[in-house]
Order: C-alpha cells, then structure tokens, then sequence
C-alpha cells in the first residue's frame, strides 16, 4: 500500500507535513512536484556544514533532491526505528543500531572507540569521542585513505625518497592527517612518464649511437646559428644592412652602461653570435659572443671536428653548417621527440636511481603502501560511518522540514535561510538572508514585489551582505546609507548599512497615504525652488548694488530728464492688475461653486468626502494590494541558490509577523514632551465649527431661531 501522507497549507501551497520517522523512510515515494525546493547550497544557511558536505556525495556545493532521499535511506537503513531521526539528539545510543551485519560492524567500532578512552561500559557515543578516535586514526602509518605519505616508507629510505619525488613531479593529494602524499592514479601516472623517457633514452642508443653527444651540441645552438647565416644572407643582399643587423648602436649600449652587466643576461644574450658580414663564417673561438662562447666550443668539439674534420679550424661557413645539420639530423629529431613532463625533466640518470633497474618492481612497492593502507579502510570507514549517522540523527529532521517543505518557517519556528533579526529604522525584520553579491541578488529576488534592503554587515574584520525584506511601516527614511544593527542567529551583533533598495509597497496602509506624502514632498521642492531662485536674485540685485557703491565716484555724469525717475517709480501695468482681479475672481468663483455644491451634498458629505479621498489615493492602493497579491519568498532564495518549486506568497498576516515596528510597552507612562510642536488643534476645532454652522443653516436647521427675511 501507498505511503499515507500529511499535509498543510500555507503560503498558497500545499505542504507535506513531516509527523512521523515512516515520513522519512518513503521519502522517495513522494512525488517532487510537491516538494517546496528541490535543491540549495551548502554555505549561506544557519546550519551545520559538516553534515551538509556529507549530504553532498558529489561534492558540488549544492544539495539536490536525490541526495536527501539517499541520506534519508541510508540513516534508516542503520537505525532500528526511524522515529529516532525525528527525535534527534547529539548522542547515538548504541542500542538504537540496526541489527543487520553493517549495524553489529558499527556497534564493535562504537564499543572499540569508547573502551579507547576509558568509557568501555558507556551505552550512548557522541561527536567528541569520535573526533578523537579519527584524529588518532590518521596518524595510524595506515589510515584506510588510500593515500600513502613519505613517512609511510618508514626506514627505507629510497622508497621515501621515490614517494617524495612523485608528489613532487605529480602533486601531493592530502591524506587523513592533512600531509601530502599520493594515491593510486599518482603513482601510475609517474611512472608512466618514467617508461616513456627509458622508451626515448632507449630509441635514441638504437637510432644515434655515437651521434647523440653531436646532435645535443648542434641542438643546443641551432637557433642562434640560424640567426647568424640568415643575417650574413641579409647582409648579401643589401650591405648597408650589415651595420644594423650586427650589434647595437652605441647609444644603445651606453644605455646599458649605467647598470649592472651580465653577458648572458636579456638584452645582451639576444645579439648575433658574431658580427655580421656578408659570407662570413660562424668563429667557434673567442671571438664569438661571450656568453655563447662555451656552447660553441662544445660543438666544435662534439660535433664539427668529429663529423667535418678536423681542418675546419675555429670557424664555420654556411655550407659547413648545411652538412652538419644533415649528418645530425635523424638523431636531432629524436631529440626533438623527448617526453615533457616534470618527471622527464628529472633526466634519465636521476631517474634511474630512484626506480632504479625495474620500473615495474618499483611501481609495485609503492602500489602495495597503498593497498595495506586501503585495506585498513574498513575500520576508518566504520568510524566516519558513525560520525555521520549521528549527525545526520541530529540535523536529518530539520533539513528536511525546511527543503521538502518549509514547515520551521510557517510555523516560525526559524529557518535555515534565514540569517538572523536586522534592527533599522524603528523596527525588526526577521526575514534575512544571506548574499554572496548584492547586485547578482537583486535581478532574480526584484520579481518577489518586497521591499528590500541590502545591507553590508562588518564585524571587526568580518564581513557579510544580507538582504531584509520591510513588511511593516513606512518607507520614507529607508534609503541608502542608513546605518543599523543586525543580530545573526548565534546572537552576535553586526553594523549594518544598506547600500542598495528595491522599492515595492510595504502596506495598503503605507500606500494610501503614499499620493498625500508625494504631494507634500513636490510641494517642498517647489517651494525650496523658488526660494533659492529668489535668493539668488536678491543676492545678484545686491551685488550689483554694492558694485554700483562702490565705483559711484567714477560714474560718468549723465543728463537727468526732470521727473522721469519719479513717473518710472509711479507708473504701474493696469493690465495685468486687471488680469489678476480677474483670474483670483474665477478662483473665488470656482471655488465658491463647489463648496456649494458639496454643501448641497446634504446628508451625502460623508460619501462624496470618501469619492475624494478614493480617488487621490485609491489607484495606489489597487497597485499595493495587486503587488502584494503576488508578493513571494521565492525569488529571494532562488537568487541565494535555492531552486524553490513552489511560489509560496507571503501574504499581508505573515509579512507583518515578519517586521514589527516599535510599540511602547504594555503600562507606560508618557511624560510631556517640552518641545512638542505648537498643536494646530484649536484653529482646527473654529473651522469644523464654522463648516457645521454653514451646512446647518444651508440645511434650514436653524431657520427657527433666524429673524424673517
């Protein structure tokens, strides 16, 4: 028969509910369309990591749903009752192992490690005795990792110095202990190479013979040889290029004067081999370049005089050369066949004395470390097996609850996600999460339709970014910049400091009055507008002013019409008087004719006051009740890592249990405050007066009391 399964329903999605330890063991059963996530990262969560690398079997970084279907059946597989995964716990009681051959292993090993440490008659192993059991485990000469040290050689000293050399040539794998050292696929790629450089020496004995010493002569110079003939053929063609093709200016020199020399060093070791002519011959003596000078002895020696005779003397004509190059050249090109490698590089000679007569006696030897090491893996690998059934005991049931479904979070019990308590702005947001880039973040989590805050925590020199989703209160003083404290779940205080925003509505109580504080704000800046214009002006028409003070006794006399200043002051724009009287009067008139017609309202005032009010601050109201709709913690995890199979809204009851604005606490007593602005309350009070007076007599209310018209 099917698996029964449980559900819940909270944030718009359907949730298995994990009541029970069967839940666990038919993980697989469930079908993961109704999972809540289907995978999340190991780092950025309130977690432990060491249980959630063992999770992790391909060692990716991420969790993904076949791993924690397998962890769950294999901790089931070795527990007598599943119901203990649920119970949790950080001691594994040995009476809880399952019964088969693998449990009985795992009990032995549990009773071996604690009779190591004097608790032989102990019922129950924690994490600290199985820390100090593998700690001593891996300084075992075998350790059942599979990776050998150079101390496992122990007093044959040319095995160690073979192991040495091959984490040298191949790079070192560290084993149990952190020590460098190789395994199995190291070992036969070195001495791969090995055969391959004995196969070369081999091939060149067969192919050069006598010829080998002549052709690493002609090898070791043969580019620089062919410089010089390809110069001195140059030269040939056009004499006039010998003195440039030769050696370096004397300016250029002179700038090499003035430091520390060295013939063989950048740019002195790149001039010709001798100076340049055309026809001339190649001089083997010490007329040739000093720092190759000696190479060219060598080919003298080894090579010219050997294969050309011995009349050649100290010099080398191009054709010479040409007969050379032949001679040598089956042998060169074996040379040119050399394996490279860091093992090649080591050279045939030294090699041999490491290997020494019997590559394959050798690789033996060091292959047979490592399978003793392997076969002590058993007791290592019961060992690490405990470990990790008594971690996944305690942390198995929490991941679960918050992957296939997010059960600690509707329940508020804590999530994993979630980072810890950010304090800013008069209020606490308890929905945190870690981010590894803000910007990254915000692209993917924007479609969430929460404010956010991203905000750079530093503590001493640690450093981390969170991003806070606001869910309650306003949002006039978040913005960039604002500084706060953020709490993260071990309790430890952080300064926080936003440095990025993404701005949706918080309420539908922030967003009606949103049109109002817009208004408010233009009309501010408006003002503050022409405030500074006019303080401009003023400050302009002053200095001018000033100017004009100043320079008076310089001014230029000029020919005054009498009366002309004063009818200047005197004369005005009739105009525009008439043009203002006119524009306040269809004010007035406006203004007057819809006082009355509201006034004609009668008992309808209220409804056409709430139409007014509907219609300034009703369509913001619809955007912030359309986008909360759609607000979800979804793409505030996928943009963490997480891959969230559900949309899992974040309603207006749950987001506000996600901020709290400050509230004073319950039987306060609020003293006077000071400097509390002057209260508008009494002006106030005259015009409702007023107001109620005018309708009550537009009503005929009052008409008794009134004298006959």
């Amino acid at each position: 028969m099917p698996h029964a399964w449980q559900f819940f329903r909270a944030g718009g999605v359907d949730q298995v509910l994990i009541a029970q330890g069967a839940d666990l063991l038919h993980l697989r059963e469930l079908d993961q369309k109704l999972w809540v996530a289907l995978a999340c990262p190991t780092r950025g969560l309130h977690f432990d990591a060491r249980t959630l690398d063992l999770i992790d079997t391909d060692n990716d970084g991420r969790i993904r749903a076949p791993e924690l279907i397998d962890a769950c059946e294999w901790a089931c597989a070795r527990l007598r009752d599943p119901e203990r995964l649920l119970r949790g716990g950080d001691r594994l009681a040995l009476a809880d192992l399952a019964g088969s051959e693998e449990g009985q292993a795992l009990v032995a090993e549990a009773r071996r490690t604690l009779a190591g440490q004097g608790q032989a008659d102990a019922a129950d192993i924690g994490l600290a005795e199985l820390a100090e059991r593998q700690k001593h485990l891996a300084g075992e000469r075998f350790n059942g990792d599979g990776i050998v040290v150079p101390a496992t050689a122990q007093d044959e000293e040319p095995l160690r110095a073979l192991i040495e050399q091959i984490v040298a040539t191949q790079g070192g794998v560290a084993d149990a202990s952190g020590t460098p050292g190789v395994d199995e696929a190291r070992v036969k790629a070195f001495f791969n190479e090995a055969e391959a450089l004995f196969a070369w020496h081999a091939q060149g004995e067969r192919d050069c013979g006598t010829l080998r010493a002549a052709a690493q002569a002609v090898e070791a110079v043969y580019a620089k040889v062919e410089d010089f003939f390809a110069r001195c053929r140059l030269a040939s063609y056009d004499p006039a290029a010998a003195a440039a093709l030769s050696v370096p200016t004397p300016e250029q020199l002179r700038s090499h004067a003035l430091q520390p020399l060295a013939v063989d060093a950048e740019p002195l070791a790149q001039l010709p081999l001798a100076p340049v002519a055309a026809g001339r011959a190649l001089p083997l003596d010490a007329v040739a370049h000093p720092a190759w000078q000696a190479a060219l002895r060598t080919l003298r020696d080894s090579a010219v005089r050997p294969l050309l005779g011995a009349q050649v003397g100290d010099a080398l004509d191009e054709a010479g050369w040409q007969r050379l190059k032949a001679h040598v050249a089956p042998c060169r090109a074996w040379l040119l066949r050399r394996p490279p490698g860091a093992v090649a590089a080591l050279g045939s000679e030294k090699l041999r004395a490491l290997v020494g007569e019997t590559v394959a006696l050798a690789q033996a030897r060091v292959l047979d470390l490592i399978a003793q090491d392997v076969a002590a893996g058993g007791q290592q690998g019961r060992v690490n097996a405990l470990e990790k059934l008594l971690r996944l005991q305690r942390d198995l049931a929490v991941l679960v609850r918050n992957f296939v479904s997010f059960e600690a979070f509707y329940h508020r019990e804590g999530a994993v996600f979630q980072a810890g308590r950010l304090f800013l702005d008069g209020r606490s947001c308890e929905l945190t999460v870690q981010v590894a880039d803000a910007a990254k973040h915000a692209v993917v989590a924007g479609l969430a339709k929460t404010y956010l805050a991203y905000c750079e925590c530093q503590r001493g020199k640690e450093k981390m970014t969170i991003a806070a989703a606001f869910t309650a209160g306003d949002v006039d003083f978040l913005f960039v910049g604002r500084n706060g404290l953020f709490y993260d779940r071990e309790g430890r205080d952080w300064d926080a400091r936003i440095v990025k925003v993404i701005e949706n509505p918080i309420s539908i109580g922030q967003a009606f009055m949103s049109p109002y504080k817009k208004f408010l704000r233009m009309v501010e800046e408006q003002v503050a507008k022409r405030a500074a214009a006019g303080d401009a002006m003023q400050q302009k028409g002053l200095g001018n002013l000033a100017g004009q003070l100043a320079t008076v006794d310089k001014a230029a006399p000029t020919a005054a019409v009498p009366g002309a200043a004063a009818s200047a002051r005197g004369r005005f724009d009739v105009g525009t008087v008439a043009a203002l009287g006119v524009a306040l009067g269809s004010i007035s008139a406006v203004m007057v004719g819809l006082f009355t017609k509201f006034v004609d309202l009668g008992w309808w005032i209220p409804m056409g006051v709430l139409g007014i009010v509907l219609s300034i601050s009703g369509p913001s109201m619809l955007i912030a009740w359309l986008k909360l709709r759609q607000r979800s913690l979804g793409p505030i995890l996928d943009a963490s890592g997480w891959a969230i199979n559900g949309r899992m809204r974040l309603n207006v009851r749950l987001g506000a249990s996600l901020s709290q604005t400050a509230q004073l606490p319950p039987g306060t007593r609020r003293l006077r405050d000071p400097f509390a602005p002057r209260s508008a309350t009494p002006w106030l009070a005259v015009l409702l007066v007023l107001a109620l007076g005018l309708a009550a007599w537009r009503w005929g209310l009052v008409a008794a009391w009134l004298p006959a018209a």
